[in-house]
C-alpha cells in the first residue's frame, strides 16, 4: 500500500491525510516518523506491533503515536479493513500540555459508538480542507480542527485496549527490542522461550514474514536510524550501541536496509 500521506509529509507539509482499504496488505518491517500519527480504524479488524508489543485492534478503535515510535501493522488472511492516517507536525499541537502528554507514549483508544460520528465528522472536515487549495488562513483553521479532535478522543468515555498476550514470536520480538544492544544467539534465545531452535525459527517466519536475524537487523538500523536524527554521536559509536559487532558490518546492514549509509542518511536527516 502505497503511503501517499508520508510521501506529502516528506515535502515539508505540517499535516497530511490519507484514507485507504484493503485486504492481505500488511507491512514488511516497522518503521518510524518525525511527526505524530492518529490512525484509526473505520471498520475490520488489524494487528499493531508497537515497540514490541502486540494489540489487536478492531473498528472504531484509534492509535496516537508520537514521533519516532516503531511500529507496523498487519491483518490476518482476507479480513479486509478500511483506515484513516492523520500525519502532523508537534507545533501543529496548539497547547504545550497536550503535546508533552501525547509525546510520552503511543495511546489506544476503543471509542464509544457516541463518539463515531463526531470523531468521523472532525476526520472528515480535515480531509475536505486539506483537499482544497491553499485559502485564507487554511492553517489556522486545520490547527484548530487538529485540536478539537485530538481533544475529543482525549476526553470521549474510552477503554484503553491492552496488548494480547504474546505468542513465542511475540516473546521474541519483544526480546528483540530490549537487547538489541546486546549479542542475541537464536540458540539462547530458542532455550529462554523452552523450544527448538528451528521450530523458534519457523514459527517467527510465520508470524513476521522474517527470520530473526533478519529482524534484529531492522530494530538495530531502525534505532541506529534514530540515533542519527537525534543525538551527534559518531557512525561509531552508534554502531556499537546498537549492538553491531564492528563498522564495516553496521555499514553494510544499514545501507542494505535503508538504501544508504549511515552519513549519508544523518545528511539527509539535516536537510529536512
Amino acid at each position: 500500500m502505497l503511503d501517499t500521506a508520508a510521501i506529502v509529509m516528506s515535502h515539508g507539509k505540517k499535516l497530511a491525510y490519507g484514507y485507504a482499504e484493503g485486504v492481505n496488505d500488511n507491512m514488511c518491517q516497522s518503521h518510524f516518523h518525525d511527526f505524530f500519527e492518529l490512525y484509526y480504524l473505520e471498520s475490520g479488524e488489524r494487528y499493531h506491533l508497537i515497540e514490541g508489543e502486540l494489540y489487536h485492534l478492531t473498528a472504531n478503535e484509534v492509535v496516537i503515536f508520537p514521533p519516532n515510535v516503531m511500529h507496523h501493522s498487519y491483518g490476518d488472511k482476507n479480513v479486509p479493513f478500511k483506515r484513516i492516517v492523520l500525519y502532523f507536525t508537534p507545533d501543529m499541537i496548539a497547547y504545550p500540555e497536550l503535546c508533552t502528554y501525547l509525546q510520552k507514549k503511543p495511546r489506544i483508544f476503543s471509542l464509544k459508538k457516541t463518539k463515531k460520528s463526531l470523531l468521523y465528522f472532525l476526520l472528515s472536515m480535515l480531509d475536505t480542507e486539506w483537499d482544497k487549495e491553499e485559502g485564507i488562513f487554511q492553517q489556522e483553521y486545520l490547527e484548530s480542527l487538529l485540536n478539537q479532535l485530538l481533544l475529543t478522543i482525549l476526553r470521549a468515555d474510552y477503554t484503553p485496549v491492552q496488548s494480547t498476550p504474546k505468542t513465542r514470536p511475540a516473546q521474541a520480538v519483544n526480546y528483540i527490542h530490549e537487547h538489541y544492544a546486546e549479542e542475541i544467539s537464536i540458540p539462547e534465545l530458542a532455550e529462554m522461550l523452552y523450544v527448538s531452535p528451528y521450530h523458534l525459527c519457523r514459527e517467527f517466519k510465520k508470524a513476521t514474514g522474517k527470520t530473526i536475524v533478519q529482524y534484529l537487523n531492522m530494530t538495530r538500523v531502525l534505532h541506529a536510524q534514530r540515533m542519527l536524527l537525534e543525538t551527534d554521536y559518531n557512525i561509531t559509536r552508534i554502531s556499537k550501541e546498537t549492538g553491531f559487532s564492528n563498522l564495516t558490518h553496521f555499514n553494510r546492514i544499514f545501507k542494505s536496509i535503508a538504501g544508504m549509509s549511515p552519513s549519508e542518511k544523518r545528511k539527509q536527516y539535516k536537510t529536512i
